[in-house]
Protein backbone atom coordinates (compact mmCIF):
# COMPACT_ATOMS: atom_id res chain seq x y z
CA UNK A 1 0.00 0.00 0.00
CA UNK A 2 1.48 3.50 -0.79
CA UNK A 3 -0.33 4.81 2.24
CA UNK A 4 2.02 2.54 4.35
CA UNK A 5 4.74 2.81 2.46
CA UNK A 6 4.70 6.89 2.85
CA UNK A 7 4.06 6.65 7.05
CA UNK A 8 6.81 3.94 7.40
CA UNK A 9 8.82 6.60 5.56
CA UNK A 10 7.69 9.71 7.64
CA UNK A 11 7.66 7.49 10.48
CA UNK A 12 11.70 6.79 10.40
CA UNK A 13 11.89 10.69 9.41
CA UNK A 14 9.67 11.54 12.90
CA UNK A 15 7.78 13.73 10.33
CA UNK A 16 4.10 14.02 10.89
CA UNK A 17 1.56 11.98 9.21
CA UNK A 18 -1.44 14.46 7.42
CA UNK A 19 -4.46 14.06 9.30
CA UNK A 20 -5.81 12.36 6.10
CA UNK A 21 -2.86 9.77 6.41
CA UNK A 22 -4.19 8.92 9.91
CA UNK A 23 -7.79 8.66 9.04
CA UNK A 24 -6.72 6.07 6.41
CA UNK A 25 -5.03 4.00 8.64
CA UNK A 26 -8.37 3.70 11.50
CA UNK A 27 -10.47 2.85 7.98
CA UNK A 28 -8.18 -0.10 6.37
CA UNK A 29 -9.79 -3.24 6.54
CA UNK A 30 -9.32 -6.13 8.03
CA UNK A 31 -7.66 -8.10 4.98
CA UNK A 32 -4.86 -4.70 5.69
CA UNK A 33 -4.45 -5.13 9.29
CA UNK A 34 -1.63 -7.20 9.13
CA UNK A 35 0.24 -5.25 6.38
CA UNK A 36 -0.92 -1.93 8.92
CA UNK A 37 0.21 -3.94 11.68
CA UNK A 38 4.38 -4.92 9.70
CA UNK A 39 4.40 -1.53 8.35
CA UNK A 40 4.00 0.22 12.12
CA UNK A 41 6.28 -2.33 13.72
CA UNK A 42 8.58 -1.29 11.17
CA UNK A 43 8.54 2.06 12.96
CA UNK A 44 8.68 0.55 16.74
CA UNK A 45 11.75 -1.75 16.02
CA UNK A 46 13.39 1.37 14.62
CA UNK A 47 13.53 3.20 17.52
CA UNK A 48 13.15 0.90 20.49
CA UNK A 49 14.31 -2.64 18.95
CA UNK A 50 12.42 -5.31 20.47
CA UNK A 51 12.27 -4.35 24.03
CA UNK A 52 9.13 -3.77 26.14
CA UNK A 53 9.26 -1.83 29.15
CA UNK A 54 6.97 -3.07 32.15
CA UNK A 55 5.46 -0.68 34.42
CA UNK A 56 3.61 -1.18 37.36
CA UNK A 57 0.33 0.81 39.33
CA UNK A 58 -0.12 1.17 42.84
CA UNK A 59 -3.18 2.77 43.74
CA UNK A 60 -2.42 5.25 46.70
CA UNK A 61 -6.50 6.53 47.18
CA UNK A 62 -9.01 4.70 45.57
CA UNK A 63 -12.47 5.98 44.84
CA UNK A 64 -13.79 8.58 46.60
CA UNK A 65 -13.27 11.39 43.75
CA UNK A 66 -15.09 14.48 43.27
CA UNK A 67 -15.11 14.99 39.21
CA UNK A 68 -17.51 13.30 37.20
CA UNK A 69 -15.26 11.55 34.51
CA UNK A 70 -17.86 9.51 32.54
CA UNK A 71 -15.60 6.94 31.87
CA UNK A 72 -13.79 6.42 35.48
CA UNK A 73 -15.12 3.54 38.23
CA UNK A 74 -13.71 5.82 40.76
CA UNK A 75 -15.83 9.02 39.82
CA UNK A 76 -18.59 11.05 41.84
CA UNK A 77 -21.53 8.68 42.50
CA UNK A 78 -19.66 6.01 41.51
CA UNK A 79 -22.00 2.28 42.07
CA UNK A 80 -19.19 0.10 40.54
CA UNK A 81 -18.21 -1.87 44.11
CA UNK A 82 -14.69 -1.27 43.83
CA UNK A 83 -11.96 -1.04 46.56
CA UNK A 84 -12.43 2.45 48.78
CA UNK A 85 -9.85 3.52 51.00
CA UNK A 86 -7.29 6.38 51.77
CA UNK A 87 -4.39 7.63 51.49
CA UNK A 88 -1.82 4.28 52.31
CA UNK A 89 1.60 4.62 54.10
CA UNK A 90 4.87 4.83 52.11
CA UNK A 91 5.72 1.41 53.62
CA UNK A 92 2.56 -0.45 52.11
CA UNK A 93 2.85 1.25 48.90
CA UNK A 94 6.90 0.64 49.10
CA UNK A 95 5.88 -3.46 49.66
CA UNK A 96 3.07 -3.05 46.73
CA UNK A 97 6.02 -1.69 44.25
CA UNK A 98 8.36 -4.00 45.09
CA UNK A 99 6.28 -6.97 44.09
CA UNK A 100 6.10 -4.99 40.66
CA UNK A 101 9.86 -4.26 40.89
CA UNK A 102 10.35 -8.04 40.98
CA UNK A 103 8.48 -8.96 38.40
CA UNK A 104 10.31 -6.82 36.26
CA UNK A 105 9.08 -3.60 36.11
CA UNK A 106 11.27 -0.85 35.32
CA UNK A 107 8.92 2.20 35.81
CA UNK A 108 6.53 2.21 39.31
CA UNK A 109 3.38 4.73 38.99
CA UNK A 110 1.66 6.41 41.85
CA UNK A 111 -2.20 7.14 41.87
CA UNK A 112 -4.36 8.95 43.43
CA UNK A 113 -7.73 9.53 43.11
CA UNK A 114 -9.15 13.23 43.17
CA UNK A 115 -9.08 16.25 40.93
CA UNK A 116 -5.31 17.00 42.76
CA UNK A 117 -3.42 16.99 45.23
CA UNK A 118 -3.17 19.25 48.03
CA UNK A 119 0.11 20.48 49.31
CA UNK A 120 0.04 17.74 52.23
CA UNK A 121 -0.81 15.15 50.03
CA UNK A 122 2.44 16.10 47.76
CA UNK A 123 4.34 15.42 51.15
CA UNK A 124 2.99 12.28 51.57
CA UNK A 125 3.61 11.10 47.70
CA UNK A 126 6.88 12.75 48.55
CA UNK A 127 7.56 10.38 51.89
CA UNK A 128 6.38 7.42 49.29
CA UNK A 129 8.62 8.06 47.03
CA UNK A 130 12.13 8.11 49.13
CA UNK A 131 10.36 4.97 50.90
CA UNK A 132 10.39 3.10 47.30
CA UNK A 133 13.67 4.35 46.10
CA UNK A 134 15.31 3.57 49.41
CA UNK A 135 14.68 0.22 48.49
CA UNK A 136 15.05 0.42 44.89
CA UNK A 137 17.56 2.93 43.75
CA UNK A 138 17.23 2.74 40.17
CA UNK A 139 13.68 2.42 39.57
CA UNK A 140 11.43 5.09 37.95
CA UNK A 141 8.92 7.01 39.66
CA UNK A 142 6.12 8.20 38.08
CA UNK A 143 2.76 10.44 39.93
CA UNK A 144 -0.35 10.35 38.75
CA UNK A 145 -2.16 12.71 40.88
CA UNK A 146 -4.53 14.63 39.10
CA UNK A 147 -4.50 18.33 38.01
CA UNK A 148 -1.27 20.43 39.49
CA UNK A 149 -1.37 23.82 41.11
CA UNK A 150 1.45 26.41 41.24
CA UNK A 151 5.08 24.59 42.55
CA UNK A 152 3.75 20.93 43.36
CA UNK A 153 5.33 19.77 39.98
CA UNK A 154 8.80 21.19 41.44
CA UNK A 155 8.04 19.79 44.81
CA UNK A 156 7.82 16.35 43.14
CA UNK A 157 10.75 16.71 41.15
CA UNK A 158 13.08 18.01 43.90
CA UNK A 159 11.09 14.21 45.86
CA UNK A 160 12.50 12.00 43.13
CA UNK A 161 9.82 11.61 40.90
CA UNK A 162 11.07 10.87 37.57
CA UNK A 163 7.90 11.43 35.40
CA UNK A 164 3.89 12.51 35.99
CA UNK A 165 1.30 11.44 34.42
CA UNK A 166 -1.71 13.26 33.21
CA UNK A 167 -4.33 11.57 30.09
CA UNK A 168 -5.63 14.27 27.50
CA UNK A 169 -7.61 11.11 27.26
CA UNK A 170 -10.12 12.49 24.50
CA UNK A 171 -10.54 15.38 22.05
CA UNK A 172 -10.82 19.20 22.79
CA UNK A 173 -14.39 19.18 20.78
CA UNK A 174 -15.84 16.46 22.70
CA UNK A 175 -14.11 16.77 25.99
CA UNK A 176 -17.35 18.10 27.50
CA UNK A 177 -19.09 15.02 26.73
CA UNK A 178 -17.30 13.04 29.13
CA UNK A 179 -16.06 15.31 32.23
CA UNK A 180 -17.41 18.85 33.30
CA UNK A 181 -16.04 19.19 36.38
CA UNK A 182 -12.82 20.21 34.43
CA UNK A 183 -11.67 21.09 31.13
CA UNK A 184 -9.34 19.65 28.12
CA UNK A 185 -7.47 23.26 29.00
CA UNK A 186 -6.61 21.87 32.42
CA UNK A 187 -5.12 18.83 31.50
CA UNK A 188 -2.73 20.11 29.25
CA UNK A 189 -1.70 23.04 31.45
CA UNK A 190 -1.28 20.42 34.03
CA UNK A 191 0.87 18.30 31.24
CA UNK A 192 2.83 21.47 30.24
CA UNK A 193 3.62 22.07 34.07
CA UNK A 194 5.17 18.86 34.79
CA UNK A 195 7.57 19.44 31.62
CA UNK A 196 8.46 23.10 32.93
CA UNK A 197 9.64 21.21 36.39
CA UNK A 198 11.69 18.66 34.06
CA UNK A 199 9.26 15.89 34.76
CA UNK A 200 9.26 13.22 32.18
CA UNK A 201 5.91 13.71 31.13
CA UNK A 202 3.21 10.72 30.68
CA UNK A 203 -0.38 11.40 28.23
CA UNK A 204 -2.27 9.30 26.49
CA UNK A 205 -5.69 8.57 25.37
CA UNK A 206 -8.86 6.48 26.16
CA UNK A 207 -10.22 4.58 23.16
CA UNK A 208 -13.60 3.17 22.90
CA UNK A 209 -15.65 5.77 24.42
CA UNK A 210 -17.90 6.14 21.40
CA UNK A 211 -15.91 8.17 20.09
CA UNK A 212 -15.31 9.19 15.86
CA UNK A 213 -12.09 8.10 13.91
CA UNK A 214 -11.98 12.06 13.40
CA UNK A 215 -12.09 12.27 17.88
CA UNK A 216 -9.17 9.83 17.91
CA UNK A 217 -7.24 11.49 15.40
CA UNK A 218 -7.48 15.36 17.14
CA UNK A 219 -6.77 13.71 20.71
CA UNK A 220 -3.50 12.09 19.38
CA UNK A 221 -2.53 15.11 17.32
CA UNK A 222 -2.97 16.81 20.02
CA UNK A 223 -0.73 14.72 22.43
CA UNK A 224 2.11 14.87 19.36
CA UNK A 225 1.80 18.45 19.71
CA UNK A 226 2.08 18.62 23.49
CA UNK A 227 4.94 16.02 22.91
CA UNK A 228 4.86 13.77 26.27
CA UNK A 229 7.62 10.90 26.35
CA UNK A 230 5.35 8.58 26.66
CA UNK A 231 1.51 8.04 25.92
CA UNK A 232 -0.31 5.30 27.32
CA UNK A 233 -3.13 4.28 24.91
CA UNK A 234 -6.24 3.04 27.25
CA UNK A 235 -9.07 0.83 26.16
CA UNK A 236 -12.19 1.64 27.96
CA UNK A 237 -13.13 -0.44 29.99
CA UNK A 238 -17.21 -0.44 30.82
CA UNK A 239 -17.76 -1.00 34.10
CA UNK A 240 -20.83 -1.41 35.55
CA UNK A 241 -21.85 1.18 37.67
CA UNK A 242 -20.69 3.74 35.31
CA UNK A 243 -22.31 6.36 32.52
CA UNK A 244 -19.91 4.22 29.53
CA UNK A 245 -20.95 0.73 31.17
CA UNK A 246 -22.69 -0.12 27.62
CA UNK A 247 -20.40 1.18 25.38
CA UNK A 248 -18.99 -1.62 24.33
CA UNK A 249 -17.10 -0.23 20.61
CA UNK A 250 -13.82 -2.07 20.25
CA UNK A 251 -13.01 -5.22 18.46
CA UNK A 252 -9.47 -6.61 18.60
CA UNK A 253 -8.88 -5.53 15.23
CA UNK A 254 -9.91 -2.13 15.69
CA UNK A 255 -7.68 -1.78 18.91
CA UNK A 256 -4.43 -2.90 16.63
CA UNK A 257 -5.61 0.31 14.06
CA UNK A 258 -5.85 2.57 16.88
CA UNK A 259 -2.03 1.31 18.17
CA UNK A 260 -0.60 1.35 14.85
CA UNK A 261 -1.93 5.13 14.23
CA UNK A 262 -0.38 6.28 17.38
CA UNK A 263 2.88 4.57 16.82
CA UNK A 264 2.76 6.41 13.10
CA UNK A 265 1.92 9.65 14.66
CA UNK A 266 3.94 9.68 17.85
CA UNK A 267 7.01 6.71 15.97
CA UNK A 268 9.63 7.52 18.57
CA UNK A 269 8.10 8.24 21.84
CA UNK A 270 7.40 5.09 24.71
CA UNK A 271 3.76 4.27 23.39
CA UNK A 272 2.47 1.70 26.15
CA UNK A 273 -0.66 -0.48 25.86
CA UNK A 274 -2.39 0.10 28.69
CA UNK A 275 -5.77 -0.40 30.52
CA UNK A 276 -8.33 -2.79 29.14
CA UNK A 277 -5.90 -4.57 26.78
CA UNK A 278 -6.91 -7.92 28.17
CA UNK A 279 -10.38 -6.67 27.62
CA UNK A 280 -10.56 -5.78 23.93
CA UNK A 281 -7.62 -7.71 22.36
CA UNK A 282 -7.62 -10.80 24.05
CA UNK A 283 -5.64 -13.32 22.06
CA UNK A 284 -4.41 -10.81 19.94
CA UNK A 285 -2.42 -9.13 22.37
CA UNK A 286 0.91 -10.48 21.31
CA UNK A 287 0.15 -8.21 18.12
CA UNK A 288 0.29 -5.25 20.21
CA UNK A 289 3.45 -5.54 21.01
CA UNK A 290 4.71 -4.68 17.42
CA UNK A 291 3.18 -1.39 18.01
CA UNK A 292 3.53 -0.71 21.81
CA UNK A 293 6.88 -0.56 23.16
CA UNK A 294 5.60 -0.70 26.97
CA UNK A 295 2.67 -2.36 29.38
CA UNK A 296 1.49 -2.46 32.39
CA UNK A 297 2.30 -5.69 34.35
CA UNK A 298 -0.60 -7.30 36.50
CA UNK A 299 -3.70 -5.53 37.54
CA UNK A 300 -4.51 -1.60 36.92
CA UNK A 301 -6.05 0.72 39.62
CA UNK A 302 -9.54 -0.43 40.04
CA UNK A 303 -9.87 -3.78 37.36
CA UNK A 304 -7.61 -7.12 37.69
CA UNK A 305 -5.07 -7.43 34.87
CA UNK A 306 -3.78 -10.57 33.46
CA UNK A 307 -1.41 -12.55 35.96
CA UNK A 308 1.76 -11.10 35.55
CA UNK A 309 3.76 -14.24 34.46
CA UNK A 310 1.32 -14.67 31.56
CA UNK A 311 2.47 -11.07 30.61
CA UNK A 312 6.02 -12.19 30.60
CA UNK A 313 5.46 -15.20 29.12
CA UNK A 314 3.52 -13.28 26.51
CA UNK A 315 6.45 -11.28 25.52
CA UNK A 316 8.71 -13.74 25.46
CA UNK A 317 6.34 -15.90 22.93
CA UNK A 318 6.02 -13.39 21.20
CA UNK A 319 9.87 -12.93 20.42
CA UNK A 320 10.38 -9.50 22.32
CA UNK A 321 12.49 -8.87 25.33
CA UNK A 322 12.07 -7.20 28.77
CA UNK A 323 14.02 -3.99 28.57
CA UNK A 324 16.49 -3.87 31.92
CA UNK A 325 17.12 -0.77 34.66
CA UNK A 326 20.37 -0.40 32.40
CA UNK A 327 18.72 0.46 29.04
CA UNK A 328 17.27 3.92 28.49
CA UNK A 329 13.80 3.48 27.23
CA UNK A 330 13.96 6.62 25.02
CA UNK A 331 15.96 6.81 21.63
CA UNK A 332 19.09 9.34 21.77
CA UNK A 333 17.43 12.55 20.71
CA UNK A 334 14.43 12.05 23.14
CA UNK A 335 16.37 11.23 25.84
CA UNK A 336 18.70 13.92 25.50
CA UNK A 337 16.30 16.70 25.13
CA UNK A 338 16.82 17.48 21.96
CA UNK A 339 13.76 19.23 20.46
CA UNK A 340 14.50 19.29 16.74
CA UNK A 341 11.90 21.41 14.48
CA UNK A 342 8.59 21.82 13.93
CA UNK A 343 8.93 21.53 10.36
CA UNK A 344 10.12 17.71 11.97
CA UNK A 345 7.01 17.96 13.61
CA UNK A 346 8.20 17.75 16.90
CA UNK A 347 5.73 19.72 18.52
CA UNK A 348 7.96 19.69 22.02
CA UNK A 349 8.87 23.54 21.93
CA UNK A 350 5.59 24.46 24.19
CA UNK A 351 3.83 25.87 21.66
CA UNK A 352 0.40 24.64 21.56
CA UNK A 353 -1.52 27.18 19.68
CA UNK A 354 -1.48 25.37 16.47
CA UNK A 355 -3.30 22.26 18.01
CA UNK A 356 -6.17 22.00 15.87
CA UNK A 357 -9.82 20.28 17.18
CA UNK A 358 -12.28 18.80 14.62
CA UNK A 359 -14.39 16.94 16.76
CA UNK A 360 -17.72 15.51 15.75
CA UNK A 361 -18.86 14.57 18.76
CA UNK A 362 -19.03 11.24 20.41
CA UNK A 363 -21.17 8.67 18.96
CA UNK A 364 -21.53 10.42 15.57
CA UNK A 365 -21.83 9.21 12.13
CA UNK A 366 -18.46 8.21 11.81
CA UNK A 367 -18.43 6.31 15.51
CA UNK A 368 -17.98 2.39 15.40
CA UNK A 369 -21.20 0.63 16.05
CA UNK A 370 -21.77 -1.33 19.06
CA UNK A 371 -19.73 -4.95 18.77
CA UNK A 372 -21.68 -7.41 19.83
CA UNK A 373 -21.38 -10.57 22.42
CA UNK A 374 -18.91 -8.31 24.28
CA UNK A 375 -16.81 -9.85 26.92
CA UNK A 376 -18.71 -8.43 29.97
CA UNK A 377 -16.83 -11.61 31.91
CA UNK A 378 -13.24 -10.23 31.51
CA UNK A 379 -14.09 -7.35 33.84
CA UNK A 380 -13.48 -7.78 37.18
CA UNK A 381 -12.77 -5.60 40.27
CA UNK A 382 -9.32 -5.72 41.49
CA UNK A 383 -9.51 -7.32 44.83
CA UNK A 384 -6.04 -8.10 45.70
CA UNK A 385 -2.77 -5.50 45.92
CA UNK A 386 -2.58 -2.44 47.58
CA UNK A 387 -5.04 -1.47 49.94
CA UNK A 388 -6.03 -5.13 50.77
CA UNK A 389 -4.26 -7.87 52.36
CA UNK A 390 -4.11 -10.15 49.94
CA UNK A 391 -0.55 -10.14 47.70
CA UNK A 392 -0.80 -8.18 44.74
CA UNK A 393 -1.01 -9.49 40.88
CA UNK A 394 3.12 -9.23 39.78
Amino acid sequence: MDLLTALVDKGLRRELPTRDEALAVLATSDDELLDVVAAAGRVRRTWFGRRVKLNYLVNLKSGLCPEDCSYCSQRLGSQTGILKYTWIKPEEAAAAAGAGVAGGAKRVCLVASGRGPTDRDVDRVSETIAAIKGQHEDVEVCACLGLLTGGQADRLKAAGADAYNHNLNTSEGTYGTITTTHTYADRVDTVQQAQAAGLSACSGLIAGMGESDADLVDVVFGLRELDPDSVPVNFLIPFEGTPLAEEWNLTPQRCLRILAMVRFVCPDVEVRLAGGREVHLRTMQPLALHLANSIFLGDYLTSEGQAGQADLDMIADAGFEVEGADTTTLPAHRAAGLCGTHDRGCGGCGDTACADAHGHGHGGAEAAPPVPGARTDLVAVRRRGAGTDLPPNA
